[in-house]
């Protein structure tokens, strides 16, 4: 046997070249998971010129490692990249829904279709969020609307019932959304009848002072 040797060589060869694309594209797919978080909460202070551009940076880096990562497809399908492919989605689909625009395509964001839904699945809790925000300064009706919208994305996301291994979990994200859309159900009716409890209470005492059954407005509460 003597060819045992170049066999190492051309294994040192080919680990070697695998291992210096991963040492590359990993810091990029951790950058742009860190922009992409870092965009959603700019969308959230209502700071749209500052989530687009993190998100722009976070394209850049997902596209580098795109191209970093072209002759080595088993680093590429390794799991980082579609981490941060699934957090640019979330991102871009968040700001998106929040905005009332059409979604991007996953053509339009560059990633693939698991990375995509997943990403699709998670903004629900971004919309959640944003939901709560309206929900204490009142604006019940912008909040019924996001409801709905949740229930939309829920319908897509059940709609593909496909094996986890075609979809990277994609099951899991849909029963994570469908607990979330359910606690902002509840929320949200929880708030409204609140508000009409309080209305009613508020017409009442009206009602009183006028009859002259009730305290002065002014000595009340």
């Amino acid at each position: 046997m003597t060819n045992l040797e170049a066999l190492r060589q051309g294994a040192q060869a080919v680990f070697a070249a695998t291992n210096a694309a991963r040492e590359v594209a990993l810091p990029k797919s951790r950058a742009a998971v860190r922009h992409c978080a870092n965009a959603i909460r700019a969308i959230h202070r209502d700071d749209e010129n500052g989530a687009q551009a993190l998100i722009e940076q976070a394209r850049a880096l997902i596209d580098a490692m795109r191209a970093d990562l072209r002759d080595h497809p088993n680093i590429y399908f390794a799991g980082f990249v579609e981490d941060a492919q699934k957090e640019f989605a979330e991102a871009g689909i968040t700001v998106a829904l929040i905005r009332g625009r059409d979604l991007p395509t996953p053509e339009e964001l560059g990633v693939e279709w698991a990375a995509y839904l997943n990403g699709m699945g998670e903004a629900v809790g971004e919309l959640r969020r944003h939901v709560l925000d309206l929900l204490r300064q009142g604006r019940f009706g912008e909040c019924e609307a996001l409801l709905g919208v949740m229930d939309e994305v829920f319908g897509v996301l059940t709609a593909l019932d496909f094996p986890d291994a075609i979809t990277n979990g994609l099951r899991r994200t849909t029963d994570n959304a469908r607990g979330i859309i359910e606690r902002t159900r509840g929320d949200l009716t929880s708030a409204a009848l609140s508000a009409q409890l309080s209305a009613q209470l508020t017409l009442v005492a009206d009602l009183l002072r006028h009859d002259g059954h009730g305290p002065p407005a002014e000595e009340q509460g």
